[in-house]
């Protein structure tokens, strides 16, 4: 895996930012994965100021989301299709038919709303990089510890701890839902690309774990120590418990000293 330690949260949306524009300009019907809740919001804000400055477009673009909570409308303004609307998909050149949720307001259909996500996903040809954050319990998407490494889009219960996590997002006594759909690790790890953006103190002990710790169901982001092309984008606040640190740091700087030898 790569890890990228940077100082500050406007680095890691800067150089997330840069992976995804590296990506549609390789590609420009790429096929993105996205993630929801508050480390992305400055990566979606990149991304719509690239926008603007016709640095990139998403016309041609198609997206998938990695969650949903069940038995909220798209329109409820905790749903996540509600967030990537105003947070990205109404700020960009995107064509909403191409933008693809696990949405699935009425619970009788969760196992039709997996599986027509599932083939979606496979008549899309596969993400090419898909964009993760990371809970405090090792999360990704909503596969709490002890989730499957090989299940595929499936329906949780969300952990005690998520909720709480969440629930800064719910009004006071707000109906706060306990059951999500969620892309499974095994369809996570088939991306060809992964990038794990976090930032704070309050992700330190999870990255930790999954960067360094064992390949465990117990911290659900260690399965992309098996993805072929991980990479971890990170503040230095989020890296405070990484043992290795320093060698990640010497890594980064000796790949510049290439770079800029290869290019002299």
């Amino acid at each position: 895996m790569e890890v990228i330690i940077v100082a500050r949260e406007e680095d890691v949306a800067k150089i997330a930012a840069d992976r995804v524009q590296q990506q549609i300009h390789q590609k420009r019907d790429s096929v993105l994965g996205l993630a929801t809740g508050g480390t992305p919001l400055r990566l979606y804000d990149e991304l719509e100021s690239r926008v603007q400055k016709k640095s990139i477009s998403f016309a041609a673009v198609t997206t998938f989301n990695l969650d949903e909570y069940v038995g909220l409308p798209p329109d409820h303004r905790q749903s996540y299709a509600y967030y990537m609307d105003k947070h990205l998909f109404s700020r960009i050149d995107i064509d909403r038919e191409k933008t693809f949720l696990p949405s699935c307001p009425d619970r009788k259909y969760v196992t039709r709303t997996c599986e027509d996500f599932e083939q979606a996903l496979r008549a899309s040809g596969g993400i090419e990089l898909q964009i993760l954050g990371i809970g405090t319990n090792g999360h990704i998407g909503f596969n709490e510890p002890t989730s499957s490494l090989r299940s595929s889009t499936r329906v949780k219960t969300l952990t005690k701890q998520t909720v709480r996590d969440n629930s800064r997002f719910f009004r006071s006594g707000e109906e706060q839902p306990s059951l999500g759909i969620t892309m499974g690790i095994g369809t996570i790890l088939k991306s060809k690309r992964a990038l794990l953006i976090a930032t704070g103190n309050g992700k330190a002990t999870a990255l930790a774990q999954a960067i360094e710790g064992p390949l465990s169901a117990m911290c659900p982001a260690s399965a992309l120590q098996l993805h072929p092309n991980a990479t971890f984008v990170i503040d230095i606040d989020a890296a405070s418990r990484l043992s290795q640190r320093a060698y990640y740091l010497w890594v980064m700087a000796s790949k510049d000293r290439l770079e800029r030898s290869a290019e002299g």
